[in-house]
């Protein structure tokens, strides 16, 4: 009789610890899909936060991941057949930065799990229901873009106090996310007295160099870039161009600055790449991407570089300078 109810016992454990034991899946390797509208070049920098914090939570590529990158090359319209492509792989998850990203994404599967790395306003995009409960198979963080923009703008005026027109370089073609951050933009130079010149910016070099050629004729006194990935590829020519036509500039990311830009104000990427590991972590170990809140941004940088306001002849006040976050000398 002993014997009988020890062998029920033991049936019963293995039964109740086998689907826990199946989610583990000990052994198994996990195709995570990472889709971006940028280079490979130009992605270097920013996802390496992302896999070094995978690789700390225990993921390591090769052993229990792999990664499948797609990379647009900076021509948004082949993000639906990129998207597509990792769901015929039928890659475990998709990562996806900006808005037009997850949406591609989105629109691609309504089952694979989707984590959002930097989404400017996912509820108004129709992403997730709401930040508490997100619903359906998106989840992830927000960046918080549209509100920075008129950050951005502020600051700018700050650190050119005579500012009247300001050149706002925009992707050719619409997005989601530029829109939203036209929204937030158009309402706020208005309210800071701000003439603002929108100029569509195609990605080659020679529209890069008339985009700026036309700020000048415009007589804009300085330059604002839209958030998007497809600028961020762009940076370092990006910012000989501001150099070369003496425009003090403000960049979403601090990348720009490093690359010798003059200032920068946004959200902490690396932290928010950091945060999407940890999305990553906990839908691979089983949770639902309904389940997970949306993270909107909490850490901010301002960086500012001293050389590229000697270079255009900027000078700029002990009080200004005192509120960066990292002054580059």
């Amino acid at each position: 009789m002993m014997k009988s109810i020890l062998f029920w016992l033991l049936a019963t454990a293995i039964l109740i610890s086998a689907p826990a034991a199946e989610a583990q899946q000990p052994g198994k390797i996990f195709r995570i899909g990472f889709l971006d509208a940028s280079t490979v070049s130009g992605s270097t920098v920013v996802v390496e936060p992302f896999r070094q914090e995978l690789s700390k939570l225990g993921w390591i590529e090769g052993k229990n991941i792999m990664i499948e990158f797609r990379f647009a090359e900076g021509f948004p319209e082949r993000l639906p057949e990129l998207a597509a492509e990792l769901v015929r792989l039928k890659v475990d998850l998709i990562v996806g930065r900006s808005t037009p990203l997850a949406l591609a994404a989105k629109r691609a599967t309504a089952t694979i799990p989707i984590v959002m790395t930097n989404a400017g306003d996912p509820v108004a995009a129709g992403l997730v229901a709401s930040l508490a409960r997100p619903g359906g198979n998106v989840t992830g963080n927000s960046g918080l873009s549209p509100e920075l923009g008129t950050k951005r703008l502020e600051v700018l005026k700050d650190a050119v106090p005579k500012l009247v027109r300001v050149g706002l370089l925009l992707p050719q073609g619409s997005a989601v996310g530029i829109d939203l951050q036209l929204k937030e933009i158009r309402p706020a130079a208005v309210a800071l007295k701000l003439k603002m010149e929108e100029i569509e910016t195609p990605l080659d070099a020679k529209g890069l160099e008339r985009a700026f050629q036309t700020a000048k004729q415009k007589q804009v006194g300085a330059i604002m870039t839209a958030s998007t990935r497809l600028f961020f590829a762009e940076r370092k020519r990006i910012v000989e161009l501001a150099g070369k036509y003496r425009l003090p500039a403000i960049y979403s990311q601090k990348e720009f600055v490093d690359d010798g830009g003059l200032m920068s104000y946004g959200a902490d990427f690396d932290d928010l790449y950091r945060k999407a590991a940890h999305y990553v972590d906990k839908i691979l170990k089983g949770a639902k991407p309904a389940d997970l809140p949306v993270q909107q941004a909490t850490k901010f940088e301002f960086v500012i570089n001293l050389k590229a306001a000697k270079l255009i002849g900027l000078t700029l006040s002990p009080e200004f300078l005192s509120r960066a976050n990292r002054v580059i000398k």
